[in-house]
């Protein structure tokens, strides 16, 4: 990947809801911002409550994405990446980012519904909203530029420590 030098980095992490996407970029991000410079890291919980966002059915998820995609490019325009970990698991969104942010990078942290469920990693497949892999159906990315693989037999350490490899190997 060329990335363009006058532009920041969108490292936009996704997956189902417990794969472990914010716990990998808790791990990743002094690393990122050392080796990439200045870092903007915020998470989709945190997104839809800065964009008061209330809705999960999947209209108001895919347009609360398309939010995230445009603010992302702004701050990237102005040379300041951002690691971005959150569902939004929609062609439309990742098209729009592909379209629009010249240096994004998207990476896929591919699990099983069925492990983050027995696991009981998260909580969110207890409550009575509409879930996505259950309720609603995910479109999950079909060409990223990279995937981990979490099927929760690795440390969070060691899927970081992998993701960083990659993410190097793909950006020099």
């Amino acid at each position: 990947m060329i990335l363009n030098k006058k532009k920041g980095i969108l490292f936009w992490i996704t997956g189902l809801s417990g794969a472990g996407k914010t716990s990998i970029s808790n791990k990743i991000y002094k690393r990122i911002k050392d080796k990439y410079g200045k870092t903007f890291y915020v998470n989709g919980d945190e997104m839809r409550k800065i964009f008061d966002l209330k809705s999960y059915d999947n209209s108001d998820r895919k347009k609360g994405g398309i939010k995230y995609s445009k603010l992302f490019k702004k701050i990237t325009d102005q040379k300041i990446n951002v690691l971005f970990a959150g569902m939004a698991l929609f062609h439309d969104v990742r098209k729009w980012n592909r379209n629009n942010i010249d240096n994004y990078v998207e990476i896929y942290i591919k699990t099983s519904l069925k492990k983050i469920i027995k696991k009981k990693y998260t909580k969110i497949y207890k409550r009575k909203t509409k879930l996505v892999g259950i309720d609603l159906k995910p479109e999950f990315p079909k060409k990223p530029d990279i995937i981990i693989n979490n099927y929760f037999n690795k440390s969070i350490k060691k899927l970081s420590d992998e993701l960083i490899i990659k993410i190097n190997q793909k950006l020099n």
